[in-house]
């Protein structure tokens, strides 16, 4: 491909060397049309040349210790032993399976206007960007853009400022300790299985005993595909005060908050975030429920009081309590010993009520069957559950399947996971037998 561009640059410098002689020979400037010729040519040539010098610089990098120009892939990218040129896919293995490989490029304004043309218009680059494109370097990382689903890589800060658009709208991912997956495909999170035996008395030379007790665990957090369909009207679209990027961000939150908040809170962990409201060895197991005191029916105010001194002390800090929006109704009406009830309404706007001391939080995808043996609430300390986000973030646009309807489908697929790492630092309420 360098060959012939370089083939095609000799050609127009000869061609511009051509109109320059002709006139200096004739003791005239160029005409009009000369001069417009020239000035075209000319500027392709130093399109060429900027192409070049992008390229050789790359290979001295190479040749000086694999070091890569920023943007540009590493040498074990280029193919298999180095010895095929690099095409903007990274070879899996199994018949024409491939994968985008991930690019400085992303971030630069010529790549975050492709995508904004891509969601206006459903392609990737436009003719009036095609000259910037070549000149800023991004035409490989518009390629790469493409997935293997059709759709359109999103930059990285459109989808870092949709996860904190999910910060703000989700109280759950507020509580929890959040981390980002920028490269390679999972996340280990090691867990402390079980806790050292106590220090023991000893003499002023003594070591104490050897611990045999502690032992830690291992864990993956992958971060799954959550896919979505939006759809948006095309008079918004064209008429809209705020960019297209900007709306379809709204409309991916709308849909991606709820089944995030669900999984958090009831996934099975297979291909899915592992809720705190599923009882797993890898999660939080049965050893963690109380259900003392509480009726087959209904929690009691000595059933909460149980739940609350089953976590230890040093997890009060940051523990709060997860109900049903029912469950809180029922919660609000117990009342204490002394006949003062145990849910406080808050007295400052934007913040929870509290119980026992710890605030209440209300989730319509808590557990809401008050039947025997069933869970119906939480008491945690939340920043022992981790979520992952990639920002491995693509979206479709489907402009002809919704086009009766005046409106664009966006196909959008984010990929997120979570689950909890440290099991003693949850209590699940449940309801008696």
């Amino acid at each position: 491909m360098l060959q012939e561009l370089l083939i095609e640059r000799a050609k127009l410098v000869a061609e511009c060397r051509a109109l320059h002689d002709k006139a200096l020979s004739e003791k005239r400037d160029m005409n009009a049309d000369e001069t417009a010729t020239y000035e075209k040519s000319w500027t392709r040539v130093e399109e060429i040349g900027k192409l070049a010098e992008r390229d050789e610089r790359i290979k001295a990098a190479q040749r000086a210790g694999n070091t890569p120009a920023p943007g540009q892939p590493r040498m074990a990218d280029l193919g298999e032993k180095g010895g095929k040129p690099y095409n903007g896919e990274r070879r899996m293995a199994g018949p024409k399976q491939k994968v985008p490989v991930p690019c400085d490029d992303f971030d630069t304004d010529g790549y975050n206007a492709a995508f904004r043309s891509y969601l206006s218009c459903g392609r990737a680059e436009t003719p009036t960007e095609e000259l910037a494109i070549l000149q800023g370097g991004s035409k490989r990382a518009l390629a790469m853009g493409i997935d293997t689903q059709g759709g359109y890589l999103a930059p990285r800060e459109f989808s870092a400022s949709l996860i904190q658009a999910l910060d703000d709208a989700l109280f759950i991912r507020n509580l929890c300790t959040k981390l980002t997956v920028t490269s390679g495909q999972s996340l280990g999170c090691p867990s402390l299985d079980n806790d050292p035996a106590d220090a023991t008395w000893t003499s002023e030379l003594g070591t104490g005993s050897e611990d045999s007790t502690m032992s830690f665990g291992g864990r993956e957090l992958t971060p799954h595909p959550l896919a979505r369909r939006i759809k948006v009207s095309k008079t918004l679209l064209r008429q809209a005060v705020m960019d297209v990027d900007g709306i379809v961000r709204e409309r991916m939150l709308h849909k991606l908050a709820v089944p995030m908040e669900n999984g958090y809170l009831n996934g099975s962990g297979a291909q899915q975030p592992l809720g705190v409201f599923t009882a797993s060895d890898m999660g939080v197991s049965t050893s963690r429920d109380v259900s003392t005191d509480n009726t087959s029916t209904g929690v009691t105010a000595d059933g909460i009081k149980e739940a609350k001194y089953t976590l230890k002390s040093q997890y009060w800090p940051g523990a709060g309590w997860i109900f049903h929006r029912e469950g809180v109704k029922r919660i609000a009406k117990l009342k204490d010993g002394n006949g003062q009830y145990m849910w406080q309404p808050s007295i400052v706007a934007g913040d929870p009520a509290t119980l026992e001391g710890f605030p209440v939080y209300a989730s319509e995808y808590a557990p809401n069957t008050w039947t025997s043996g069933l869970y119906v609430g939480i008491l945690g300390n939340f920043k022992y559950y981790w979520i992952a986000d990639s920002l491995g973030m693509s979206i479709q646009a489907l402009f002809e399947l919704y086009a009766e309807t005046n409106q664009v489908g966006y196909i959008t697929r984010a990929e997120s996971d979570g689950m909890p790492v440290l099991e003693e630092a949850f209590v699940r309420v449940k309801l008696g037998s």
